[in-house]
C-alpha cells in the first residue's frame, strides 16, 4: 500500500479535507483517530470545524504509516506513538534536540481565531493594489520563530 504522499504546504492551519489529501486518508477515518490518538487535537472552530496545524499533519502521516504500511492495530500505534514521544522528551531533556531556549508553545483558541481573522485580512488585501510596505511586528517574528523550532523538533522525532 506504499504510495507518495503529497508534499505538506507551507501554511498555518489545514481543514479536515485538506489533511485528508495531504495524508491520504478519509475525513470520517481522522475523526475517529482523534477519539483513539489523546495527542490528535485539532483546533475546532464553528460549527465543530477541525482546523489542523503543521505538526498534526506530520502525525497523522506518522499514524497512517504504522496503520496501513506498517501493520499496527490501532493499540499498537498508539503505544508506539507514545514510545515516540516519550523518546523524544527523553532526547530534548539530554539536550540531543535542543531548542535555543525556546519551549514548545500551545495555540490557544483566541490566538487562533485571532490567526484566522489575520489570514482572511491577508486575503482580502491580497485582491487590492498593492500601497505602502507593513511592517513586522517584533511579536511576530518570535511566534514565527517558536513555530519553527517546534517544526525542526518534530523533524527530528524520526531520527
Amino acid at each position: 500500500m506504499e504510495k507518495t504522499l503529497p508534499p505538506i504546504p507551507v501554511k498555518r492551519y489545514f481543514t479536515i479535507g485538506e489533511v485528508g489529501e495531504l495524508c491520504g486518508v478519509k475525513p470520517h477515518v481522522l475523526r475517529y483517530w482523534e477519539q483513539e490518538f489523546t495527542q490528535l487535537r485539532p483546533m475546532k472552530r464553528r460549527g465543530n470545524r477541525r482546523y489542523y496545524q503543521h505538526h498534526e499533519v506530520l502525525m497523522i502521516r506518522r499514524i497512517r504509516d504504522l496503520l496501513y504500511d506498517q501493520g499496527f492495530t490501532i493499540s499498537g500505534a498508539r503505544n508506539k506513538l507514545q514510545e515516540l514521544v516519550q523518546g523524544e522528551r527523553e532526547r530534548r531533556k539530554a539536550g540531543v534536540v535542543p531548542l535555543e531556549g525556546m519551549e514548545a508553545v500551545e495555540i490557544d483558541q483566541e490566538e487562533f481565531e485571532a490567526a484566522i481573522h489575520q489570514e482572511e485580512d491577508r486575503a482580502s488585501l491580497e485582491t487590492e493594489p498593492k500601497t505602502a510596505p507593513r511592517t513586522v511586528d517584533p511579536s511576530q517574528l518570535l511566534h514565527l520563530r517558536r513555530e519553527l523550532f517546534e517544526i525542526r523538533e518534530l523533524l527530528t522525532v524520526g531520527r
